[in-house]
């Protein structure tokens, strides 16, 4: 459905810091920076990328967006939110661990990054 996800960051060197961890601890490699000084990480097929806007504003969150990353185990999601918190990221919402929303269960971990855009690690149970 989609071909990549962007986040914007105001300090690039602060957000490789914490993307490297938090993909990492899953299994990803450390980004790389492109020629326009965006970071690329990709795995499992996926792309995923931060850059400084190109309006040259200041980075914001999207209000009401999160962004989901699929997670192999619960254990998965534990690590994730772990080195995330680790690197400067904000526990949000609920601790890890399993929500019922009737039709299916998930074990869901969310964080902000440091530039506060909204994550969450997600396994289908």
């Amino acid at each position: 459905m989609y071909s990549h996800m962007m986040v914007g960051a105001n300090d690039i060197d602060r957000a490789k810091t914490f993307y490297d961890a938090v993909f990492g601890a899953v299994g990803g490699k450390p980004g790389i920076v492109d020629p326009k000084g965006r970071l690329i990480y990709m795995h499992n097929g996926s792309m995923f990328l931060v850059t400084k806007p190109i309006d040259g504003a200041e980075a914001t969150p999207g209000n009401g967006m999160t962004i989901g990353f699929a997670m192999s185990s619960p254990a998965e999601c534990d690590a994730w939110h772990a080195a995330g918190v680790a690197a400067g990221g904000k526990a949000i919402e609920d601790p890890p661990g399993v929500r019922d929303g009737g039709a299916m269960k998930l074990y869901l971990a969310y964080l902000r990054d440091p530039d506060g855009n909204k994550l969450c690690a997600l396994h289908r149970m």
